[in-house]
């Protein structure tokens, strides 16, 4: 067999739901026609880049300053990451320095550095369920072992079984908010609680870090802002990525964040910049690194994807759905009207050409998710469908 037997058994044992629904749906669209399929299996934004953004990118192309293609340190540029610990600065009231930010490809590939940098083998990283299923492979890659956790109904932390599931071999909490795939904002009480947590167990003498996945951190709505995770706890590490934010997925630029209040700061970039180059990576694109230092008090419209969750919102309590408000991010993670979420899911994608992920893909049965970063033509147009579906599943 040309394949590994690793990724023989990652393809049989279909993990990449996300990704197949996608598949999925272009082959439908191919038979139907685009119009008249609603894909929200993929979180793929619609939105474009800041026209600001795009005029700086067209500028630094036009007027080139002298070997700004070439290889620099692993770190990435130094003036940007001044750029950036300036904004950290403000952002979270601690004295970071280019030195505590480490430019990457994305949050993808920037856990993947800081997990290798980290990890030894069979050390667990607990992950709040559901979540993003590519974490159980980041984790993998570098010989650690995951261990889910179940959040509460309401996608919150669950203070006493994350304590319960905390062992010796525990070395990272590895968290997601706004969530991917639910839209939940982890709130103060349960961060405080968590870092209790973690304080007391460094008392007995263990160190557990925090890894923030802070992909959708600038997507939230009606004026939430986040807590403060850099001072509630000292051994925090975030990742940052313009994917979502500025609406860069395809350019693969990002960024660590590394706590200045970490004593072993320094051997850690170290260690970086060796997961940088044994990873493949070497380096986060040039040409991007130099765009988005700039931009990091900028964002695609917020106002935009609360208005489509409002509407998406509204169409599933119409049709009788079960659902948690997202707060930030722009996934909603519904209840499925019957156990097995896959039969619905099929069901709503043949009957009603509705493009949705099962929950299994994300580690919680009976659910479902929908990517609502499409155009609010494609929510509104889709209500139909979901009141139908709605009346065949839920109201009979």
């Amino acid at each position: 067999m040309i394949i590994s037997k690793k990724l023989h058994k990652l393809i049989a044992d279909q993990e990449g739901w996300t990704r197949r629904m996608f598949e999925e749906g272009i082959k439908i669209k191919k038979q139907y026609g685009e119009d008249n399929v609603y894909d929200f299996s993929l979180g793929n934004p619609d939105t474009e880049p800041p026209k600001d953004l795009q005029k700086t990118l067209a500028e630094t192309l036009i007027h080139p300053e002298r070997g700004m293609h070439r290889y620099m340190t692993n770190s990435g540029y130094e003036e940007v990451r001044n750029e950036i610990a300036g904004y950290l600065r403000e952002l979270y009231g601690l004295p970071f320095g280019s030195s505590q930010v480490f430019m990457t490809t994305g949050c993808a590939g920037g856990l993947n550095i800081l997990l290798k940098s980290i990890l030894n083998k069979g050390d667990e990283v607990l992950v709040p369920s559901p979540f993003f299923w590519e974490f159980k492979n980041y984790i993998d890659n570098h010989g650690g072992v995951i261990k889910l956790v179940k959040s509460k109904e309401d996608f919150q932390l669950d203070i006493d079984r994350i304590e319960r599931a905390i062992t010796a071999k525990t070395k990272v909490v590895l968290l997601n908010s706004p969530n991917n795939p639910t839209g939940a904002v982890y709130n103060e009480k349960s961060l405080k609680g968590l870092a209790g947590v973690l304080k007391q167990k460094r008392q007995e003498g263990q160190e557990i870090y925090v890894i923030a996945d802070d992909a959708y951190r600038k997507i939230v709505y009606n004026g939430i802002k986040l807590p403060n995770l850099f001072k509630l706890y000292d051994l925090v590490m975030a990742v940052t990525s313009h994917s979502k934010d500025l609406a860069l997925p395809g350019e693969r630029i990002g960024y660590i964040a590394i706590s200045p209040r970490i004593k072993e700061r320094d051997l850690l970039v170290s260690a970086l910049m060796i997961s940088m180059r044994t990873l493949g990576f070497v380096n986060a694109p040039a040409l991007f690194q130099r765009v988005v230092g700039k931009f990091q008090r900028t964002s695609v419209s917020i106002d935009d994807y609360q208005e489509k969750r409002d509407a998406l919102y509204e169409i599933l309590m119409e049709a009788g759905f079960e659902c948690v408000k997202p707060m930030g991010a722009f996934y909603m993670f519904p209840k499925s009207p019957i156990p097995d979420e896959l039969e619905f899911v099929r069901a709503l994608q043949r009957e009603e050409r509705i493009m949705v992920v099962p929950g299994r893909g994300f580690g919680k049965k009976g659910y479902f998710r929908i990517a609502y970063c499409v155009p609010l033509a494609t929510i509104l147009k889709s209500r139909d469908g979901f009141i139908r579906i709605g009346k065949k599943f839920i109201q009979r």
